[in-house]
């Protein structure tokens, strides 16, 4: 399983290659990514109604996230994540892929193509560019 992230603002697509789609899987790949940031960096999460975040509340206390849950039945509520999930789709991550495989080269070459792929709305930047214009370098070197 691959578990894509979207960070609202710059619309940076984050894509975890989680291999197993169970909570303590999600959980492990989501607490490691999260470690690279400085606490407080993300303020808050939004995950949909799948088994596979069971584990929320750990998540949620561990970095001190608020926790947001879309509606069942409305993936209106997280549009740009949907939106993101298609073009990943389009790119070669299809539904009928085993993704217990899948490489993380792969992963990583989709997920560099979308943030690299300038947007009209981003005002024709990309958005890394707009990702590092509002992280300072106090945040990218606290760890």
């Amino acid at each position: 399983a691959v578990m894509p992230l979207t960070e609202r603002q710059s619309k940076v697509e984050i894509v975890l290659n989680v291999h197993e789609k169970t909570a303590d899987a999600i959980n492990q790949h989501l607490s490691q990514w999260l470690r690279k940031f400085p606490r407080h960096f993300f303020k808050s999460i939004t995950f949909d109604n799948g088994k596979e975040f069971a584990g929320w509340r750990e998540i949620a206390n561990q970095f001190d996230l608020h926790t947001y849950f879309a509606e069942v039945g409305a993936p209106n509520q997280r549009g740009l994540n949907e939106n993101n999930n298609g073009l990943l789709r389009r790119d070669g991550l299809t539904k009928q892929l085993d993704f217990r495989n899948l490489p993380d080269e792969l992963v990583t070459q989709l997920m560099s193509k979308r943030n690299n792929l300038p947007r009209k709305s981003l005002g024709y930047r990309t958005p890394y560019e707009v990702f590092m214009s509002y992280v300072t370098d106090e945040q990218l070197f606290s760890f």
